[in-house]
């Protein structure tokens, strides 16, 4: 990149994505001294319309495809994406050049644990996953729609009869927020094993043109490869069942000894109308695609299996 010229991330809008943004903004000028870095920042349809559902809107690639299209463009190099927003196939002429160190992969529940909320209460949340691994847990509890930035959703606590909401673990701490799961009488950091996380939650993807090399040279130190590898393992769990993150379904990867370990959940396509039979599964393996794709089509057959609720 010449003197003078200026790296141009193009980023979603709301304050947690900015936040996000400037983190690998930050890194980068640190890997680069001098080099100057300016943020892009897109409001997507998604953030406009917060009204509607995401699974109306088109999921959340909506969240994505804004921000994708300012690179294709010209309008910016580079974009930041929580990599749980993005579709599960990288758009042509794009490519994910970087995925940072993960933040916490987890989820939170925030307004009661999960044990203290009364028979009945209401949780909001707008992720089909985490709707479908809370009632398989706790059969009695009512869901609404959450949306808005994360001031917005954790306002809703104690209002219109909103008893919790769920939010992610890595979105608080971005956001310096992380007194909020502190108190065990008021949250609950919810355990993996019980409510597996969204693929890509808690981690950064960095994508840029496929022909643009100058970008990706610049880019590419702030990859971290065992967050790359796990991410890895579940896009390929999620291109498998054909669907993106609006899918009752999630995955999350480890590395541990060399070896990859991934657990994943999947509703049957019988969900909300009939009661919540999960299929789980839990695979190791040393090829993330392998490993996301073995996964997917375990759950698949066990999903068959079970036939009709």
């Amino acid at each position: 990149m010449a003197d003078g010229a200026v790296l141009r991330i193009a980023t979603r809008s709301s304050p947690l994505a900015l936040v996000q943004a400037g983190l690998v903004a930050d890194d980068l000028r640190g890997r680069h001294p001098g080099l100057a870095v300016e943020l892009v920042p897109v409001v997507t349809e998604g953030d406009r319309r917060l009204d509607v559902p995401l699974a109306d809107l088109g999921g959340k690639g909506v969240f994505a495809t804004e921000v994708q299209s300012a690179v294709l463009d010209g309008r910016a190099d580079a974009a930041v994406h929580s990599a749980k927003d993005l579709p599960a196939r990288t758009p042509e002429g794009l490519r994910i050049i970087a995925v940072p160190a993960r933040a916490d992969a987890r989820d939170a529940l925030i307004g009661a644990p999960l044990p203290a909320l009364p028979t009945g209460a209401t949780v909001a949340t707008g992720s089909a996953r985490r709707r479908v691994q809370l009632a398989h847990l706790r059969g009695d509890l009512h869901f609404v729609d959450l949306r808005g930035n994360m001031a917005t959703r954790l306002d809703r606590v104690g209002h219109h009869g909103v008893d919790a909401v769920v939010v992610a673990v890595a979105a608080l701490d971005r956001l310096g927020w992380s007194e909020r799961v502190a108190d065990p009488a008021t949250a609950q950091v919810l355990d993996p094993e019980q409510v597996v996380p969204q693929v890509g939650q808690g981690a950064l993807a960095v994508e840029c043109r496929a022909d643009d090399e100058v970008t990706s040279g610049l880019v590419v130190g702030i990859e971290d490869a065992t967050t790359r590898r796990c991410v890895d393992a579940e896009r390929a769990f999620l291109t498998t069942l054909g669907g993106d993150c609006d899918l009752p379904a999630g995955a999350h990867a480890v590395e541990r000894d060399g070896r990859l370990h991934l657990r994943a959940v999947l509703a049957p396509p019988s969900w909300p109308s009939a009661p919540v039979p999960l299929a789980h599964v839990e695979r190791s393996g040393d090829d993330p695609a392998s490993l996301g794709h073995a996964a997917a089509l375990d759950l698949l057959a066990a999903i068959e299996r079970a036939g009709p609720a």
